[in-house]
């Protein structure tokens, strides 16, 4: 058994009908059509030695022959090259609509990159709710974000090594000194290289099953009634905060029933609650009232989007600030349940929203 594989090739356009072509089918069609290799191979603009040389190669691949000659006779197609031209042309003739939409969508896409009013931004980022809704509002503005989900800390390596070219990642609003998010953040974040770009401010909490059925209000309330509970990887900046929450409460990952159980994104950890095969887990209000479930706020968060100094120059970026800036998107920011719009748009210093670093002015020479 053969395994058909499709390609396609960007070239000037044409008139007529989108087809998938296969050059194979292209030589048996001229030999049909013209009796012999070398007048096949004039027809397609090939020599007679490369046309030749194709037939054998795929002769040897599909194990049968494809073109019949005797000596002072037209060349003809084997029975099974006459079978293969039949299979490609009911194939084409089935699948015709599909063909074209296929088309369709490969040069929809194919344009951005031949206009030069688009750009693309590549961004690494913790799961979010608004970026998704971000990506959509931007692509209005001819800005096609090329968003991937992972984990904030995955997402500032990312950047670091060239990766992207933005990382998405999130912390407590007042960040406190020697916390677990700056022995995590802070050696991978550099003052005067990276620079923050205001987004959004959003609420983390519990997810719970509608109505609220354990009364939790607290991670203590999770612990004491054992709640089942689900998490998120480490290396998310949800676990991250989670670590960070127990601490602060005295508590320890033990005590947690579900601790090593995760879910790869906010909507997957609503959705394990919804099932009933987890009591809670840590996530966005917003994804929680999508999925009709209840939720307990515990802390609010700032969403960075951390990119270096220099690609602040870049046209996809400028054209980033001037959506984030725009009373749409932030018209938009504050529909989702639990996000606010936070200084969008605005270029910040590490140092101003995370009070890890400080600065001593140098005394002058004596």
């Amino acid at each position: 058994m053969h395994a058909i594989e499709l390609s396609y090739a960007i070239a000037p356009r044409r008139s007529g009908r989108a087809m998938v072509r296969n050059p194979l089918m292209t030589l048996l069609q001229a030999v049909r059509d013209h009796g012999s290799i070398s007048a096949a191979a004039r027809a397609v603009g090939l020599s007679y030695r490369h046309v030749w040389g194709e037939l054998k190669r795929w002769e040897e691949t599909l194990g049968h022959a494809l073109v019949m000659s005797e000596q002072g006779q037209r060349a003809h197609l084997s029975e099974f090259g006459d079978k293969l031209l039949w299979a490609e042309r009911q194939a084409q003739a089935r699948l015709a609509p599909q063909i074209e939409a296929l088309h369709a969508e490969l040069e929809r896409a194919f344009a951005i990159a031949f206009d030069p009013r688009t750009h693309v931004l590549s961004l690494q980022a913790s799961h979010d709710d608004a970026l998704a809704l971000l990506r959509t509002q931007a692509a209005g503005a001819r800005l096609q974000l090329d968003i991937q989900f992972t984990g904030s800390v995955d997402a500032i390596r990312a950047l670091n090594q060239g990766r992207c070219v933005m990382a998405g990642f999130h912390t407590l609003e007042e960040p406190p000194r020697g916390s677990l998010a700056q022995r995590t953040y802070q050696p991978l974040l550099k003052p005067g290289q990276h620079k923050l770009i205001g987004f959004a401010r959003r609420t983390q909490g519990l997810i719970v099953a509608a109505g609220n059925p354990l009364a939790l209000r607290s991670l203590g309330d999770v612990v004491q009634r054992r709640a089942r509970y689900v998490n998120r990887a480490i290396g998310t900046g949800t676990r991250l905060l989670f670590d960070e929450l127990l601490a602060g409460a005295s508590l320890s990952p033990e005590d947690v029933e579900g601790y090593d159980r995760i879910e790869p994104s906010h909507a997957a950890v609503a959705h394990a609650v919804a099932s009933g095969e987890a009591e809670a887990g840590l996530g966005l209000e917003s994804a929680a009232r999508e999925a009709g479930l209840g939720f307990v706020p515990l802390v609010r968060e700032r969403y960075h989007l951390a990119c270096l100094k220099d690609a602040l120059k870049q046209p996809a970026i400028k054209a980033l600030l001037t959506v984030l800036r725009g009373a749409q998107w932030q018209h938009q920011l504050g529909t989702l349940p639990g996000y606010e719009s936070v200084a969008s748009g605005e270029v910040q210093s590490l140092s101003a929203l995370l009070p890890w670093w400080t600065f001593k002015d140098r005394k002058p020479a004596a």
